[in-house]
């Protein structure tokens, strides 16, 4: 099965608890786990991760916090995912270069599928960005809107 790790998904939401808020708007780690409900067993790994990838900027004291270093329009799906999953490949024959490692590498049409599907993917996440996802999050209904009923 092909899915995003827990540590990932927590990733997106930091970023996204950010991208909610004005640009240059501090929050703490601990506003953003509560808010997110992220264990904070994750938080500060995924902090320095987000830190290290160039997607957060930290600042320490008491009134440090994390922002965003970059609008939230500059920062994609795809930055996240790829920061703590690595490159996006369908299949490790997306990867190899040797047909040692697959003697149809050559002529072989699923490969060519893989790799159209991969890029679609690819060109998908890098078109979300977190503005995008941000104002979505406002758009959406909360569970009090939704209706206590359901219809059959």
């Amino acid at each position: 099965m092909l899915r995003i790790n827990r540590q990932t998904d927590y990733a997106i939401r930091v970023v996204l608890a950010l991208a909610n808020r004005e640009a240059g708007v501090r929050l703490s780690s601990s506003v953003i786990q509560q808010e997110m409900l992220i264990p904070q067993t994750y938080m500060s790994r995924i902090v320095a991760q987000l830190a290290a990838a160039g997607l957060v900027k930290t600042f320490a004291g008491r009134d440090g916090g994390l922002q965003l270093p970059r609008p939230a329009s500059e920062i994609t799906l795809k930055d996240v995912v790829e920061a703590f999953e690595g490159p996006m490949l369908l299949s490790e024959c997306m990867q190899s270069k040797s047909e040692d490692d697959c003697p149809f590498q050559t002529n072989c049409p699923v490969r060519t599928k893989w790799g159209r599907v991969q890029v679609a993917m690819l060109r998908e996440m890098a078109s979300v960005s977190f503005a995008n996802l941000a104002e979505e999050a406002k758009n959406a209904p909360t569970i009090s809107d939704s209706p206590t009923t359901f219809e059959s």
